[in-house]
């Protein structure tokens, strides 16, 4: 028998000296732990006993007071404030129209003949009766002499027929001729009337084409010639479609545009009582207001696709700014609130209370204060109910606040520097802006709202600055904890450790 020897495994480590191991790999990162933060805390610590010792103010006290500290706690907000005020305050509707005029017309010959002369030049302004046009007029001219003596000769037998008949009818009643003879001679007396007056109608017909041989303007007021369709000499028909010349009406002019039918009800009330409704016309952008004109008429149909109502305003366009086919801004004016409050319409906000402003209290708190809105007139809207004259409303910073925050109106301040410098800072408010200097040290006070409403008394918040130099630095001025520099006696260098 061969007996085979096989190698075996060293023998496990006992169990204590593995838990002693695992001791001493934690004590050492407990050690390091502790150094770490020894190394950084102690020269905060110093630097921190230094500034007292220095007589500086502590970060965590200034941080409480409601300085700039990097841990701030809830202080009160800069918000910018408009007071609000009564006034009056326009209900309008903007529509869009375009420029109709009130007469267009393609001025065409009445008569045939050729063109021998062209009296108005393109583009140009014409007043009704104005020579524009003359036809050859001598074709007419001898109609006219030829209707004249054919009347002349007509004339002439009627004449000589009535003396006929008074001598027949004489005779008749003396039994010399027959009365059948004197009967046959008035008959022909009439007929010869009837000729003569048909020579008449002729010669009134070729004085009328000697009158449409001279062409004149047919628009009332006035009105802009266009292009010239013909020249002259050619020969003009009454049958030709083009015309001698386009004449549009612009003085005075109409604008055309819809409204909605629901405003339909209140403008008819309105012009039931019979006041006529200014409307107003502005170009595209609605920024140049170019004529001032009142409502003419409203058309007898609503539109059922669109749901609108198209209205008529008359404008006298004395300057010419309303041209025919321009597209503008209508603003018709329907009547106006006297005497409402008014607030900005930036001071509205819209949420789950619904329509409501922040209103300013006495303790410079704010509280939500539902409104209920009426007509708007630009920046401006009237407020039903909700608020009074007087009120004071948050019109910027209104996304940070909250039932109960307490605001801060930023006004204008003088923070004398270090060096004796002051640090101007203005406020902007009012109608303009609030200056002081270090030697003032006072305070400007921005103007209430007007009577109209306006936005005299808008407060806007200061905006973020950046910090002030180390040289010259405000006493509020609070820098953050990681970057506190020495006191004035031993002054660190940019950079230093």
């Amino acid at each position: 028998m061969v007996n085979s020897t096989q190698p075996q495994s060293p023998p496990p480590a006992p169990p204590r000296r593995r838990w002693v191991g695992r001791l001493l790999a934690l004590l050492v990162l407990v050690l390091l732990l502790a150094a770490g933060w020894h190394w950084w805390l102690e020269p905060r610590l110093a630097l921190r006993a230094q500034t007292s010792a220095s007589g500086t103010q502590p970060v965590a006290a200034r941080t409480a007071a409601g300085g700039r500290g990097r841990f701030q706690t809830a202080a009160a907000q800069p918000v910018g404030a408009a007071t609000v005020a009564k006034g009056d305050i326009d209900i309008t509707l903007n529509a869009l129209g375009a420029v109709t005029p009130l007469a267009t017309v393609t001025v065409q010959t009445q008569i045939n003949g050729y063109l021998v002369a062209v009296g108005f030049q393109e583009g140009q302004i014409i007043e009704k009766g104005a020579f524009l046009a003359q036809i050859d007029p001598r074709p007419y001219e001898v109609a006219l002499e030829q209707a004249q003596a054919s009347l002349q000769r007509d004339q002439a037998l009627l004449q000589g027929a009535k003396v006929d008949l008074a001598r027949y009818q004489k005779l008749a009643k003396q039994n010399s001729i027959a009365q059948q003879q004197a009967d046959d001679q008035l008959f022909l007396v009439k007929q010869y009337e009837g000729t003569v007056r048909l020579d008449q109608a002729a010669i009134d017909s070729a004085k009328l084409n000697l009158i449409y041989c001279h062409i004149v303007s047919p628009v009332p007021g006035k009105a802009k010639a266009g292009l010239r369709l013909i020249d002259v000499g050619n020969f003009v028909q009454t049958s030709s479609p083009t015309g001698i010349v386009v004449l549009t009406q612009l003085q005075p002019i109409t604008v055309v545009f819809p409204v909605a039918e629901d405003f339909l009800p209140q403008i008819q009330k309105r012009i039931a009582t019979g006041v006529k409704l200014p409307v107003t016309a502005y170009d595209r952008s609605s920024t140049i207001k170019l004529a001032e004109g009142t409502l003419f008429a409203v058309d007898s149909q609503i539109d059922p696709t669109t749901g609108t109502i198209k209205l008529k305003a008359e404008f006298d366009n004395d300057d010419l700014a309303l041209f025919p086919q321009q597209f503008v801004n209508a603003q018709l004016l329907i009547d106006t609130l006297k005497d409402v409050v008014i607030a900005p319409t930036a001071a509205i906000q819209r949420g789950a209370p619904g329509t409501f402003v922040f209103k300013i209290e006495a303790n410079n708190k704010v509280a939500v204060t539902k409104v209920r809105l009426g007509p708007v007139q630009g920046e401006r809207v009237a407020v039903l109910s909700g608020l009074s004259a007087g009120d004071r409303v948050v019109v910027d910073g209104a996304d940070r606040l909250r039932d109960g925050s307490e605001v801060t109106i930023p006004q204008a301040k003088a923070t004398p520097g270090a060096n004796g410098r002051g640090r101007r800072r203005a406020a902007a408010g009012g109608t303009g802006q609030a200056r002081a200097g270090a030697d003032a040290g006072g305070a400007a006070t921005p103007t209430a709202a007007g009577a109209e409403g306006s936005n005299a008394g808008y407060n806007k918040p200061l905006k973020d600055k950046k910090a002030p130099a180390s040289d010259d630095k405000g006493p509020g001025y609070n820098p953050p904890p990681d970057t506190l520099t020495a006191p004035p006696t031993q002054p660190t260098k940019r950079g230093g450790p």
